[in-house]
């Protein structure tokens, strides 16, 4: 019993980092730039896919396509950034969620239409495929890869935005961007940049996310409600918060399937409801 407990909980923390990886991004851009990103699950759909072509048309392997999947996913960030999602910035909240919401609707018309409504399978390298024996437990290699990638990705995003020149800079864009414009920054280019970082952890999490749980049209929309729990647990803005947050219904949502299996599906709506009954702003939020 307890060994069951134990690998649920490890399947359950996995599955979290799984969610952060993909919801991180979102929690930056809305928290530090105010903009209502709901079309975020779709740049995780376009890593998805940047990862699946690659690995079948051009035989890539599966390490080389993570970084792949980042930047095009980006890069396609920033095409929208400049073109469309700028002249939203001082819009209202509205606005912002509709418009975001039909790009999804034409992401998944998009994907559809080129790769159909099946799912997209891949084959992950033997050293990341079937289990190790740790401590008496069978624990799978590729959810220990999952998890060690989020844990760089927390030390990154965590140090970049905290402890650099260029964290300090979005910082301050984000505060006063009028201020920021006549200390000389580049207001502009410092939204794109954090647009793409955020957007492009988007892409990396929806290529790693094919082996977990598939990858297909709706991949935008499906796991946009689970990246909205998990800004909305963590706090926006917090690296933290978003890590935590992901942990805590990662592993709710696991454990309610396996021991609940009634009522597993709701149990991380109830999680996300009780946390914002005493925290309101989430779990490490800021007014």
């Amino acid at each position: 019993m307890i060994g069951n407990i134990a690998i649920v909980l490890f399947d359950g923390f996995a599955f979290g980092m799984l969610l952060f990886v993909l919801s991180v991004g979102l929690s930056v851009t809305l928290g530090l730039m105010n903009f209502i990103n709901l079309a975020h699950g779709a740049f995780g759909m376009i890593g998805g896919y940047v990862t699946v072509l690659a690995m079948r048309q051009f035989g890539v392997p599966f390490l080389l396509t993570l970084p792949a999947a980042f930047l095009i996913a980006a890069l396609v960030s920033v095409f929208f950034e400049r073109t469309l999602f700028r002249r939203l910035y001082r819009a209202g909240e509205l606005n912002q969620v509709l418009f975001t919401i039909g790009l999804v609707f034409v992401a998944t018309a998009v994907a559809t239409y080129f790769f159909g409504t099946g799912q997209q399978p891949i084959v992950l390298p033997s050293w990341l495929r079937g289990s190790v024996e740790i401590a008496g437990l069978r624990l799978g290699v590729y959810r220990i890869f999952l998890i060690a990638i989020a844990l760089v990705i927390v030390a990154l995003v965590y140090f970049g935005l905290e402890q650099t020149r260029m964290g300090a800079q979005i910082r301050a864009s984000v505060d006063n961007q009028r201020v920021a414009q006549g200390l000389g920054l580049d207001v502009e280019r410092i939204f794109a940049v954090t647009f793409a970082l955020g957007s492009g952890l988007a892409g990396l999490g929806g290529a790693l996310a094919i082996e977990i749980v598939g990858l297909d049209p709706s991949f935008g929309f499906h796991f946009l409600v689970y990246v909205l729990i998990v800004v909305a647990v963590g706090g926006l803005g917090s690296v933290a918060g978003s890590f935590v947050g992901a942990a805590l219904l990662g592993i709710g949502d696991v454990a309610g399937k396996y021991f609940v299996p009634e009522i597993g599906s709701f149990l991380i709506y109830l999680l996300l409801v009780g946390i914002l009954l005493v925290r309101p702003l989430g779990l490490f939020g800021k007014r």
